[in-house]
């Protein structure tokens, strides 16, 4: 007897989130289908032109937002950005340096550096416990 194997499929919304994209802004064809494994990775590999001007100019979805800001998605949230943001927008709030978007991205700074200092702890004590 032979296994066959099917081929691996996700909802339109797990592809687009692997591929850092706004659902609501990719193509009728893609939203109302599935995508297989092997689509996802031609897509990654050989991006298609709306998928490149998406990446480019957005919408993007708000884990790319939070990134290009350098804040937290909680932080987004805060600020009052609950919306998709183009990459026009993400980059008029950088200039505007609204109150908002500073007291996150310093909170954010404080949030690694913590993070850094307990690693570097954890390091220090695990050196010490192999000596």
């Amino acid at each position: 007897m032979t296994q066959h194997q099917s081929a691996q499929t996700m909802k339109p919304a797990t592809a687009a989130k692997k591929l850092g994209v706004y659902l609501d802004a990719t193509p009728a064809e893609f939203r109302e289908g599935v995508v297989s494994r092997a689509e996802l990775n031609a897509l990654q590999a050989d991006p298609p032109e709306w998928l490149r001007e998406l990446r480019r100019t957005g919408p993007h979805p708000r884990p790319v937002v939070a990134a290009k800001l350098g804040v937290s998605i909680s932080g987004l949230a805060r600020g009052g950005v609950t919306e998709a943001l183009t990459t026009e927008q993400i980059e008029a709030l950088k200039q505007e340096q609204p109150e908002w978007l500073q007291k996150e991205r310093a909170t954010q700074a404080e949030v690694r550096k913590e993070g850094a200092r307990i690693k570097k702890q954890q390091a220090e004590r695990a050196a010490r416990q192999d000596s």
